[in-house]
């Protein structure tokens, strides 16, 4: 049986809350400040997530919602410069310190790293949002923690595409069964599923209703001794937090019956998998 080797970790949602107190109000400075008319408030929000990736959300949204606000001939132009502009203005919110970790991210990364635990982030957003994001609310070397950061377009398709997981895994030279992923969203367990890869979901106030039936835990958070979590779905026995000792019992678990539960996937060329350097 494998041994545990690695953790990887999507970013929003799962490290911080950064989706409607981060991403949702920088995309709405962003508009303000090139004259847009758009304005996406916490509801609308929680449906343009159904789309991973800022830009394609963008685009997502004209379509779905807006479909009287007249095309300009260099539509892709401006919604890269719109991204640019929200990232910009959601670095400004994480140095202000408005966009904290979730309950036990800070603690069980550290714990991972003391007890040797590889590291490595896999998510659809941008290298300089997660940087921003592990500078400002973890460490000031935060970026040095992980050992792969895979992030926005380094692969052609997004989650619940497995791409991203794919990446990581052929660069850390490690098999699934060698690690556990931690995501917040349908789009996550799905690619980290399609990926074999064994999955704990923390929840968040978008995502509580999404179907995790092929996750390993569900929880409402990763919990601290003195904050426990809440377990919506799975076994923890002992722990009201998640530790180390914890994930290697799930982990134990899971890689005996990975082969039974999950997809055999027999060609990964049919998802794509084309790493863009």
């Amino acid at each position: 049986m494998a041994h545990l080797k690695a953790l990887i970790f999507d970013v929003d949602g799962t490290l911080a809350d950064t989706e409607r107190d981060g991403h949702r109000v920088a995309f709405n400075k962003a508009f303000a400040a090139a004259g847009l008319d758009w304005e996406w408030d916490t509801a609308l929000y929680g449906q343009l997530l159904a789309v991973a990736g800022g830009k394609e959300r963008m685009k997502y949204y004209l379509d779905r919602f807006r479909p009287d606000w007249p095309r300009p001939q260099n539509l892709d132009a401006l919604i890269a410069d719109l991204h640019k502009a929200k990232t910009r203005y959601y670095t400004e919110l994480l140095a202000e310190g408005a966009i904290p970790l979730r309950p036990g991210v800070k603690r069980l990364l550290t714990e991972a790293r003391e007890a040797g635990l590889r590291l490595a982030i896999a998510t659809t957003t941008t290298p300089a949002n997660v940087t921003a994001l592990l500078e400002n609310a973890l460490a000031a070397d935060g970026v040095s923690w992980f050992e792969i950061i895979a992030a926005g377009d380094v692969v052609p398709a997004k989650k619940p595409a497995p791409d991203i997981y794919f990446y990581t895994l052929e660069r850390m030279r490690l098999s699934p069964q060698e690690c556990l992923a931690f995501e917040d969203s349908a789009n996550g367990i799905q690619a980290a599923t399609a990926s074999r890869l064994a999955t704990i979901i923390t929840i968040t106030d978008y995502t509580k209703d999404h179907d995790f039936r092929d996750a390993a835990l569900v929880l409402d958070c990763l919990g601290e001794p003195d904050y426990p979590f809440q377990v919506i779905r799975g076994e923890v026995g002992w722990t009201t937090y998640v530790d180390v000792p914890l994930l290697r019992s799930l982990h134990q678990q899971w890689t005996s019956t990975l082969i039974d539960i999950l997809p055999v996937l027999k060609d990964r060329d049919s998802y794509g998998v084309q790493a863009r350097h």
